[in-house]
């Protein structure tokens, strides 16, 4: 079996597919994006394809490899993202090649499913305890939103106390087991997020995620000194080598890799397992499409600490085609009672509409996160 093409198809709401074909008439799907930065990654799939076309997909291990080490230049969100689309797609055929699920060539299944979470409240989070009900009756056990609008470095406790409201609302609304997640989003720096972290600790929260930014890690060890709640942070780092020192440093608590960031499932599958070994756990991240959730629920299957999936289907950056527009059979995600079964269908376990791809591909985006000002007109972190 040749690889034949490598074809990338720039999606709305804000995604990018790759198509890999060969000339067994088997092809594969994958997600290589980074929000806001689709056409880029696109670009550099492109040009990996040179190491890929008239070569035998099934050499997975080899072909990243080649991807990663060949160039002089290696690593970061863009570079990482290709290859992590362009891995999902080999999984993809091989797991179709064979007729079996990519996660039984990982090892087999060690759960029937995972626990998911909703996003709520958009990027100026508001009415959030109706959204996280509406959740919680739609089967939700669980929900993650931005904690914050714009912060500065040293801000008012009116912000603060913001925060704290829309999470006593949510708490009163939904009882005392009803998870919630709350993103600092990189908007905070170290100088709130201390204040953050100690005045949320009585809300019992599932966890904190990125209460700073990664490049930022030094600050962890303070801020985990304010509370007992679980740190979550990884959507920004992109192999294992970038989290190596994170698990080292030994304040995370959660992992959040990104399948379609973090080099594929080939480069996640080792970072979970390096987590692990760190008694870490795995929150896999994913506000993406559905190529992308089916690899990372393919992960799910097989990596131990791997407790909550996030999922995309409702998401306020959804605008104008959602999770499951491009599957020609959506029941594949089976939503129920706050769990997602895991996908038993050959390869990623979805079937992608080729059709709708190309035609919304005519259509294309150029999705760009919003650009926020303080109050003095100096850039504010989104």
């Amino acid at each position: 079996m040749k690889i034949t093409a490598v074809e990338t198809f720039i999606v709305p709401p804000r995604w990018c597919f790759v198509k890999i074909s060969t000339d067994a008439g088997i092809s594969g799907w994958g997600e290589p994006v980074l929000e806001g930065r689709a056409a880029s990654v696109a670009t550099c799939v492109e040009e990996l394809s040179d190491y890929l076309i008239g070569r035998d997909p099934r050499l997975i291990q080899d072909h990243w490899t080649v991807m990663y080490r060949a160039g002089f230049y290696r690593g970061g969100g863009i570079h990482m993202s290709a290859i992590a689309g362009l891995d999902q797609a080999l999984w993809d055929i091989k797991g179709k090649d064979l007729g079996v699920p990519v996660h039984a060539l990982l090892g087999g299944q060690l759960r029937d499913r995972i626990r998911v979470y909703s996003w709520i409240g958009g990027d100026r989070p508001g009415d959030t305890a109706r959204m996280a009900r509406d959740c919680g009756d739609r089967g939700f056990t669980a929900v993650k939103m931005n904690g914050t609008e714009e912060m500065q470095f040293v801000d008012s406790h009116a912000k603060v106390d913001q925060v704290l409201e829309r999470v006593q609302a949510i708490r009163e609304e939904m009882g005392p087991d009803f998870g919630i997640g709350i993103d600092f989003h990189g908007r905070v720096h170290r100088p709130m997020a201390k204040v953050l972290a100690r005045e949320l600790e009585p809300f019992r929260l599932m966890f904190i995620e990125e209460p700073v930014l990664s490049e930022h890690a030094e600050a962890l060890r303070e801020i985990a000194n304010h509370c007992s709640t679980p740190i979550a942070l990884g959507e920004r780092l992109y192999s294992r080598w970038d989290f190596k020192a994170i698990l080292q440093g030994g304040y995370v608590d959660i992992i959040q890799p990104d399948p379609s960031h973090a080099g594929g499932i080939t480069e996640t599958y080792r970072i979970a397992a390096m987590a692990e070994a760190h008694d870490v756990a795995l929150a896999l991240h994913c506000p993406l499409g559905p190529v992308a959730l089916a690899a990372n629920l393919q992960l799910d299957a097989v990596c131990y600490n791997a407790f909550i999936q996030e999922q995309s289907l409702g998401i306020h950056y959804n605008q104008g085609s959602d999770l499951l527009d491009y599957l020609t059979d959506p029941s594949v995600f089976a939503y129920d009672d706050g769990f997602v079964t895991i996908p038993q269908g050959p390869g990623l376990g979805i079937e992608v509409n080729g059709d709708k791809v190309r035609q919304m591909a005519a259509q294309g985006h150029r999705w760009r996160n919003p650009v926020w000002r303080h109050a003095d007109g100096s850039f504010a972190e989104w």
